[in-house]
């Protein structure tokens, strides 16, 4: 019998190529492995998390735990559903951010440096002549207000006006030394004139650089470091040097390039972020207008319709998106193939610059970096890069163990027997760190 390899050559290639298919599918469908920490007891994290929400301290807590390459070590939500109902919240879910949008900003403004666009003893002024005529306010004797605290500030009304003594730069705005404030200062007649001006409601960061004009600065630009809205200025500033706006300097720089998708600055079609909920009065409830008061009266939106985009507050984000941008600081400033900022640029952002004097460590470009009491109290570690957001969100960079973590949440005003959720969720990951740590040290003496 005469056989025809021609037919039996392509029959046995056609099965071949189908095998290979298949098994490439079912290969892509399959879940990347973590190929860095493993936790030993995820379930003792799930519990420390399920207990702020279960006595009511919380309305949800979602916590992520990425490896240095994109493998997700640890994840896990707990909603409260009396007052979210089904709402799921997950690593996709959007999240407002406020001040986790600094580092975003303060990134964007250290790529312009490199690029030559910028520099850190440019005066602020150069870009935004507006703030020209900036006074300072001070005690009617004459002392600075940073030299008051608690009750004493509520006795130093009315205030005098000075000019400022030196110039204004983008290094203070970087530093939180240029003077800026939100209106919550303790000074009732410094936070009511910047209520007054309600600058959230703004159309557009010229608006708003008109309305900041008209208020007085916190103390002289180069004082020592007080927290306020110097990265929104820094933003506008970023603006104003490359004729674009936040929102488009933000997705040409950072989003579009290393391919994070959940960053923005408005609402996606469709998309629903989680209610505005309040702790203040011991018990969680949906939070009053006006009651978020960090401006005065009213805080950004999210609409696509908007064109103010605030650097130090204004984004939402996903877990998912958030730790994609903090693991490009931990992979010293590239991310998914693309080269962002370079090296240098990564290690002066968690150099000490402000608060060198704490105890319990030091203050980069708006990135606090923990010293050892963290390890002495059991709440995490030295060396760790940590952020925060007004309504509760965290995340924090560990460069020695190669991962990034976010807890994320929405409330105003923590009631008493939720503080201390992030030392708690914290020490728990990093007991277990340890006690795998000190097992593979003892295996490897062992060998």
């Amino acid at each position: 019998m005469k056989i025809n390899f021609s037919f039996f050559q392509a029959s046995t290639f056609l099965l071949f190529v189908n095998a290979l298919a298949l098994t490439l599918f079912f290969s892509s469908c399959k879940k990347d492995q973590p190929t860095g920490i493993v936790l030993p007891n995820p379930q003792a994290i799930d519990s420390t998390i399920n207990s702020f929400v279960e006595n009511g301290s919380y309305p949800f807590i979602y916590a992520r735990l990425e490896n240095k390459d994109g493998s997700v070590i640890y994840e896990h939500s707990s909603v409260n559903t009396d007052l979210l109902g089904d709402q799921k919240i997950d690593g996709d879910s959007w999240i407002r951010i406020w001040s986790m949008s600094k580092i975003i900003t303060i990134s964007v403004a250290l790529d312009l440096i490199e690029d030559g666009l910028l520099k850190f003893d440019d005066p602020v002024t150069k870009y935004i002549p507006e703030f020209e005529n900036l006074n300072v306010a001070v005690a009617q004797n004459g002392k600075p207000l940073t030299d008051f605290e608690g009750e004493d500030r509520k006795n130093i009304c009315p205030l005098q006006f000075v000019p400022n003594d030196s110039v204004m730069t983008i290094l203070h705005l970087l530093n939180h030394e240029a003077g800026f404030y939100y209106a919550v200062t303790g000074f009732e007649c410094l936070d009511s004139m910047l209520a007054e001006q309600n600058i959230a409601t703004s159309k557009n960061s010229k608006e708003m650089i008109d309305r900041m004009a008209k208020l007085p600065l916190m103390q002289h630009s180069g004082n020592p470091y007080f927290y306020g809205m110097n990265t929104t200025v820094l933003g506008f500033v970023a603006e104003r040097v490359t004729g674009k706006s936040l929102k488009e300097l933000v997705a040409e720089r950072v989003t579009q390039p290393m391919k994070i998708d959940g960053l923005k600055y408005d609402l996606p079609a469709q998309a629903k972020l989680p209610p505005t909920i309040s702790g203040k009065d011991s018990i969680l409830r949906f939070a009053n207008a006006g009651e978020l008061d960090i401006f005065g009266s009213n805080v950004p939106d999210y609409k696509i319709s908007h064109e103010l985009y605030l650097g130090g507050e204004g984004m939402i984000a996903t877990a998912d998106g958030y730790t994609d941008f903090i693991r490009m600081l931990l992979n010293r400033g590239e991310l998914n193939g693309h080269r962002f900022l370079e090296k240098p640029t990564i290690k002066n952002i968690h150099s000490p610059h402000t608060l060198l004097d704490n105890k319990y460590g030091y203050n980069g470009f708006n990135l606090w970096v923990s010293g050892d009491s963290m390890r002495i109290k059991d709440i995490g570690d030295e060396g760790l890069w940590i952020g925060g957001g007004y309504e509760g969100t965290n995340f924090w960079v560990d460069p020695k163990r190669e991962f990034v973590g976010v807890i994320m949440t929405q409330l105003f005003m923590t009631p008493k027997r939720g503080q201390g959720r992030d030392d708690k969720i914290r020490g728990e990951i990093y007991r277990q760190l340890r006690s795998m740590e000190k097992s593979n040290i003892s295996s490897a003496k062992n060998k």
